[in-house]
């Protein structure tokens, strides 16, 4: 009677229970070239990390070499999409040239602990000679400067190299905002860079419409009511709904180590 082998069967068998092992509720992520200096590094990974913090980072890299499909704004559409899809509470936007100060965290914290303030900016000036503040009321009008260092300043116009936004205005804006291709992603048009060019039949003239997707994210929040429509119409009704805390003080870098102011 031929022996009987017995075959013994390994199996592995993983089982993901779906849990990410933390909360949504801030999403940090960085527009990049992938080209940084040294002292954004240990400015941004050096951070004071709050007590019992739940954050994810995420990294949108700007392809340098087709930038007409990867600008800034384009960069900001695949976030927002990120944020809203993973449904986060908060998105901070930290830019690749905007060194934080090493308690940033630590006074977002607070405003995403209390949740009275939609949208927050810490305070960075112009990489320029002068260097300016980033800091808005009005167009055409130049910085507001009424203010010291250790104010918190309503504005109606916020930078986003380091802004804090309350996802339900993103949520908001994105059901309402056009899908377009990123490369190979879709996403929605929530920011955009304004180059518009358009004939006045009236004045017989051609006008040109440019600048930045961080104030035409600004004026879009104002002027379509989104601050209304997410839950905060609080902040709708006033002429300088956007926060800059100067607390949070920012340095501006360029690729040659140079700190603007």
């Amino acid at each position: 009677m031929p022996e009987q082998q017995h075959v013994h069967e390994y199996r592995t068998t993983i089982k993901d229970s779906g849990d990410p092992g933390y909360v949504n509720r801030l999403l940090v992520a960085t527009p990049s070239t992938g080209l940084v200096r040294m002292e954004w590094v240990q400015a941004r990974y050096g951070q004071v990390i709050p007590v019992n913090w739940s954050q994810v980072q995420l990294v949108q890299w700007i392809n340098s070499f087709i930038p007409l499909r990867y600008q800034v704004a384009d960069a900001q559409n695949l976030i927002v999409r990120e944020v809203v899809s993973k449904d986060f509470e908060w998105l901070l936007l930290v830019e690749h040239d905007t060194m934080l100060p090493p308690d940033a965290f630590i006074r977002f914290n607070k405003y995403i602990r209390e949740k009275q303030v939609p949208v927050v900016s810490g305070l960075y000036y112009t990489r320029s000679q002068p260097s300016e503040p980033l800091v808005f009321r009005g167009r055409g009008v130049s910085f507001y400067g009424d203010w010291k260092l250790g104010d918190e300043v309503w504005c109606d116009g916020v930078p986003t190299g380091c802004l804090l936004i309350h996802t339900s205005i993103l949520r908001t804006m994105w059901d309402e905002s056009p899908e377009y291709m990123v490369g190979q992603d879709l996403t929605r048009r929530v920011f955009e860079t304004p180059r518009n060019l358009w004939y006045d039949p009236e004045s017989h003239q051609f006008n040109v419409s440019v600048g930045t997707s961080d104030l035409d994210w600004c004026n879009r929040v104002i002027s379509g009511n989104f601050l209304a429509k997410a839950g905060w119409p609080k902040y709708q009704k006033k002429k300088y709904p956007f926060l800059v805390d100067t607390n949070i003080f920012c340095r501006h870098i360029n690729v040659d180590g140079v700190q603007f102011p």
